[in-house]
């Protein structure tokens, strides 16, 4: 029985290794392998965006219930603020995913379809083992930090900041009949305490979307020049 499983173990790295050192047999196993990645990622965005989705209709219908009267208290916006952070965080998890596909989709055409069209040479000459370790042994490419920064920046800095003009907006305009602290208040936290808390907060928002720290995920579109795809010297248009 042994001396049968150490064949069959034989004869498996055997296949792989026909494979590897085959490139007829490595190109034609790169686009199969290339679409499931490409699936991967394209699921992991589905799950990115259905938690956006979920975080912005409830700050809508969350808006919609306390303007709807002047007697709905402020504070339920402080609660949607909660919300809000508990939907950050599941969605940095879910983005550190996405990115482990994103970011072998991206290895796989800067070195193999890129240097197909323009040969010029692979982006990372030791991509297939780069490539081979990751699939042994998957790890994500952001910090949990970097991918907390990413997110704020690019969708929830809006979010908290509509949360916050709302509030501000509550405890003034819309209720004239009380002093902006009583309007603020929480039971047994007076109003002043409660500004205080939220400035904090939104400092440290603030300091999280412009974190300087140097980042470790690779620009693929943000922070790039914009490149043409057509001329530009007024030669005729398709």
């Amino acid at each position: 029985m042994s001396r049968e499983n150490d064949t069959l173990d034989t004869e498996h790295e055997e296949v792989a290794a026909e494979a590897a050192t085959d490139s007829e047999n490595f190109l034609s196993l790169v686009p199969h392998y290339y679409r499931g990645e490409v699936s991967q990622a394209t699921s992991a965005q589905d799950r990115l965006d259905r938690t956006t989705d979920w975080a912005i209709t409830l700050i809508a219908a969350l808006l919609s219930l306390v303007f709807s009267s002047e007697e709905i208290p402020a504070y339920l916006l402080l609660v949607g603020l909660l919300l809000l952070v508990m939907f950050l965080f599941f969605e940095v998890r879910r983005y550190r995913f996405y990115d482990v596909w994103r970011a072998r989709v991206r290895l796989m055409e800067e070195n193999v379809f890129a240097n197909a069209f323009d040969p010029t040479g692979a982006e990372h000459p030791r991509w297939r083992e780069e490539v081979g370790e990751d699939l042994r042994q998957p790890t994500f490419k952001v910090s949990f930090f970097e991918a907390l920064s990413r997110r704020v920046r690019r969708v929830y800095a809006l979010l908290f900041a509509v949360v916050g003009v709302a509030w501000a907006s509550k405890i003034t305009l819309f209720t004239p009949e009380a002093q902006w602290t009583e309007a603020a208040e929480l039971p047994g936290i007076p109003g002043i305490v409660v500004v205080a808390g939220l400035a904090v907060f939104y400092a440290v928002i603030i300091a999280i979307a412009v974190w300087p720290a140097e980042r470790r995920a690779k620009g693929e579109i943000h922070g790039v020049e914009t490149g043409d795809w057509k001329d530009t010297d007024g030669g005729p248009e398709d």
